[in-house]
């Protein structure tokens, strides 16, 4: 593993350690490498209305926006798992961004012109699966297709 996708994993390791997951019990945390080798990261927060819930994709790519640098992503780094007795994430299994989560990343790639590096790996151990976005939501739709960005 290269050290930027261990910085990553890393980072988004710490940042579950904060996930807010009562209701599924599954802690995601997710982190974003910025072009200049910053890390902005994120973790889920659920709501009693889980329609309110954010992804830590989500939460992270705020993060970004927040502080003007959304068009800066470069690569994203994803871990989550079933929380353990102490509220940590746990699992060896990779997992990758929801549909929804594809999505508003591909708003962030398109803004920065880029085919951002997803990297999806496992709360515990050294699996990670690295994909382009394009291939996790090929022809997606965005600021492109309403000639934004």
């Amino acid at each position: 593993m290269n050290d930027d996708i261990a910085r990553l994993i890393d980072a988004a390791r710490h940042a579950a350690r904060h996930a807010h997951a009562p209701y599924s019990r599954f802690a995601v945390g997710a982190a974003l490498l910025l072009d200049d080798g910053a890390i902005v990261t994120g973790a889920n927060v659920e709501n009693a209305s889980y329609g309110l819930s954010l992804c830590a994709e989500t939460v992270a790519i705020a993060s970004a926006s927040a502080q003007g640098r959304i068009a800066d992503i470069v690569a994203i780094g994803v871990i989550g798992g079933a929380m353990d007795a102490a509220g940590l994430a746990s699992g060896t299994t990779p997992v990758s961004p929801c549909g929804r989560c594809r999505q508003v990343i591909n708003e962030a790639a398109q803004m920065g012109h880029r085919d951002i590096l997803v990297h999806c790996g496992a709360a515990t151990g050294d699996a990670v699966t690295t994909y382009r976005l394009s291939q996790l939501l090929p022809d997606a739709f965005g600021p492109a297709d309403l000639g934004i960005g």
